[in-house]
């Protein structure tokens, strides 16, 4: 007999709100939760395939170990004896340090992936530590920092009340949203259309969110930061800034205007192949719009001015008094943030605390780049050990980082290395330990991450819709007992994570002036907390420490675990209102428009204005049905228009002698790729586009549909060398490569 069960959907940034059908524990249909208060039913392809992924009879059941060589089933005991033995042999012998942490991007869709890595990396206390962060958004992580003082103050642009709005690098309807959670995206598009508003977008390719818009500017791929640059000096040229009532909360505007002199709209105009006079009018459109926001995403973080071209984008918002005002781009305040503490100067956002022990690359977020992970695997300096184990959780860098036959190399060559993950996939088939947590419909599921970044505050939980099958183990317990082998208390309870994270969090709450429980009893507070374990009593202290929380009964009406379980379709906070000052962790508590940082890497974007490619350039595409390289296993989102193919541009393909359908060699600083040609003028003249998260053809992996229609790794295409240096992100879009026809076999 079948049953419903509510379930927020974990596969892509949106968070909207299923209703999954369940036969047994089998869940074999997902359609979108009309009363979620945040989504409004409102569900993608991937959301409608919830059952495909949560069933995929590749997904692994129980533990490997390696053993003679080969990864053979084994039981839990024997597997966290193997991690415990492994991880401790390398700390003893040769120091925290040699033991790398990779975190994928999936950790940011569990709530074991939410609570459970600070507490492994603090126990660990290495400083190799390697994130999806540096192929992705560390630009925005950085310009944030040195904008606000905190690297995770993130603005988001206010989509339900803005009046024009200009994407950059950004292709929401193929993505859902990124650093911007909104379900139904799209329809929020289309509303700010249908009430007069405009819609401006920035990308070297026509997508699908570009048909959508007033005005679509084919740039050329990696100028994003010259283009915004010269925007903001029209803004100051024309007399068009207005901070309005940012501006008590701004310093360093007139250093930013001398900074940004040399950055003419025709200065730029033949590198990004933009018209002078088509960014005069960009930059008035903006100042005129009653209220306006400017967001970038992806194609403008991943290429070599990724951290400028982030902090540009706040910049505008900042010159036209959009910053912090409705219907311009707010920051958000989720329910599990900490207690506001009052507005003031703070301890700021510092880079390069420590460096990579062989390239030397700065951290940035306590993070190294994730392009780097071979070499400091593989290499070996008189500085420091070398990385000699890894846990990977719910990580892929084989596929997702630059170069990946130097890591997959590297990976063979570790004396340890244990891989939290579903699937055998090209990098754990490395793994000496390999533990599978279970389907999603066999977890809870909250969005600590992604809360902080929702257009519009709001609270959701949901339970396991599914028990936990007989032999598998919660990924928080597989985490919790990770931290336990990794930080030598293998065979303790697993519940003592959450109770040191309970009484450490309390213990500070307690002692801080602003907090609801200062002066209290840590004790007592604990004994307070409900849920029916850990993970819970966890979510429950921070839901009661938060914004909108009961301070554990000082506020009788605020958030705790026992009401948000009473209201399973969540609790709506309300839109997002103006903060400032009060999230600015600065030193100087105002927003720095120009620190040293930023203006120490000006004259490297001044250098840029001479630059043009000589021949094609590369960039990646998303697919709505497709999140980087852990759903192709999945016929259901694979197939149609989720191919891995070149697109080029008619011409382009004329000139190489190309015709559609035709295989074409792809040939980069890492390697060389052939791949299928999409002739198609969705792409501009000089630009080719391959997707991310392809080239399913390694051996050893257990992932049969992937493997059926593998595609080609992007990846491969580039050596790792070319990094934006502020945020140690790798630049992967305006890539410059060779393109010819693949010769016959």
């Amino acid at each position: 007999m079948s049953r419903t069960a509510l379930r927020i959907c974990p596969l892509c940034e949106a968070t909207c709100g299923l209703t999954l059908t369940i036969d047994g524990t089998r869940v074999t249909g997902a359609r979108g939760d009309r009363d979620d208060v945040f989504s409004k039913g409102f569900i993608c392809p991937k959301g409608a395939s919830f059952g495909a992924v949560d069933g995929d009879p590749d997904r692994l059941r129980t533990p490997l170990v390696r053993r003679d060589g080969e990864l053979r089933e084994a039981t839990w005991e024997e597997a966290f004896d193997a991690v415990a033995a492994g991880l401790r042999g390398v700390v003893d012998a040769h120091g925290p340090h040699a033991v790398g942490v990779v975190l994928g991007n999936p950790n940011v869709h569990t709530v074991a992936g939410g609570l459970y890595p600070p507490v492994l990396l603090a126990g660990l206390g290495t400083r190799s530590i390697f994130t999806a962060s540096t192929v992705d958004q560390m630009p925005k992580h950085v310009s944030s920092g040195l904008l606000f003082g905190d690297a995770n103050a993130i603005p988001v642009p206010d989509l339900d009340r803005t009046d024009h709005l200009l994407l950059i690098g950004a292709n929401p309807l193929e993505s859902n949203g990124s650093l911007c959670t909104a379900p139904d995206f799209p329809g929020k598009l289309k509303a700010l259309k249908a009430r007069g508003g405009t819609l401006v977008v920035i990308d070297p390719r026509r997508t699908r969110t570009a048909k959508l818009a007033d005005l679509h500017i084919p740039i050329r791929p990696g100028t994003d930061a010259l283009l915004l640059a010269a925007m903001a000096y029209v803004l100051f040229d024309e007399g068009l800034v207005d901070l309005g009532e940012l501006a008590p909360h701004v310093e360093g505007v007139d250093e930013l205007r001398a900074e940004l002199g040399d950055f003419t709209p025709e200065a730029v105009a033949e590198a990004c192949d933009v018209e002078p006079a088509l960014i005069r009018t960009l930059a008035r459109d903006l100042a005129a719009a009653p209220t306006a926001a400017v967001y970038g995403r992806i194609g403008s973080c991943t290429v070599p001015y990724g951290t400028l071209g982030s902090w540009l984008v706040d910049v505008l918002n900042i010159l036209t008094g959009n910053l912090d005002r409705p219907g311009g781009s707010l920051f958000p305040q989720a329910a599990t943030d900490r207690t506001p503490r009052p507005a003031g100067p703070s301890h700021g956002f510092a880079l390069g605390r420590w460096h990579s022990r062989v390239s030397k690359h700065p951290e940035a977020k306590g993070e190294l780049p994730l392009s780097a992970l071979a070499e400091e695997i593989d290499t070996a300096t008189e500085e420091g050990e070398s990385v000699r184990a890894l846990i990977a959780v719910a990580a892929n860098p084989v596929l997702s980082a630059p170069d990946g036959d130097r890591l997959d190399k590297a990976l063979a060559g570790l004396d340890f290395m244990v891989s939290v993950d579903p699937y055998l996939n090209e990098t754990s088939r490395h793994a000496t330990v390999v533990l599978p947590p279970p389907p999603p419909s066999q977890s809870p599921h909250h969005d600590f991450a992604f809360n902080t970044l929702a257009v519009r505050n709001q609270v959701r939980y949901t339970r396991p819709a599914v028990p936990l099958e007989p032999g598998r183990m919660a990924e928080t317990e597989i985490l919790a007992r990770l931290i336990l082998a990794a930080t030598g208390m293998h065979g303790a309870d697993p519940s003592a994570v959450d109770d040191l994270v309970v009484g450490q969090t309390l213990g500070k709450a307690v002692e801080e002036a602003h907090s609801p429980v200062h002066g209290r009893d840590p004790k007592e507070l604990a004994a307070l907390l409900t849920g029916e374990n850990g993970p819970e009593r966890r979510l429950d202290m921070m839901l009661r420490l938060g914004p909108y929380g009961d301070g554990f009964g000082v506020r009788p009406d605020g958030l705790s675990l026992q009401k948000l379980l009473a209201h399973p379709h969540g609790i709506d906070l309300g839109p997002l209102a103006p903060r400032l000052p009060q999230p600015l962790k600065t030193r100087s508590g105002k927003v720095e428009l120009l620190a040293r940082p930023i203006a120490d890497d000006l004259p490297r974007l001044r250098r840029a204005l001479g630059e043009l490619p000589d021949g094609l350039v590369l960039v990646g595409r998303r697919h709505l049905r497709s999140n980087n390289s852990w759903m192709h296993n999945v016929p259901a989102l694979t197939g149609g228009s989720n191919r891995c193919t070149l697109h080029l541009h008619p011409e382009d393909a004329e000139r190489l002698g190309v015709r559609d359908g035709d295989p074409v060699r792809v040939k980069g600083a890492g390697g060389e790729v052939t791949a299928p040609a999409e002739v198609t003028d969705a792409v501009r003249r000089g630009v080719v586009s391959l997707p991310h998260g392809w080239g399913h053809d390694r051996p050893g992996t257990r992932m049969s549909h992937a493997a059926s229609d593998p595609g080609v790794n992007v990846n491969q295409l580039l050596d790792g060398s070319l990094l934006d240096p502020l945020s140690g992100n790798a630049v992967l879009n305006g890539v410059p490569v060779e393109v010819a026809a693949a010769l016959p076999a």
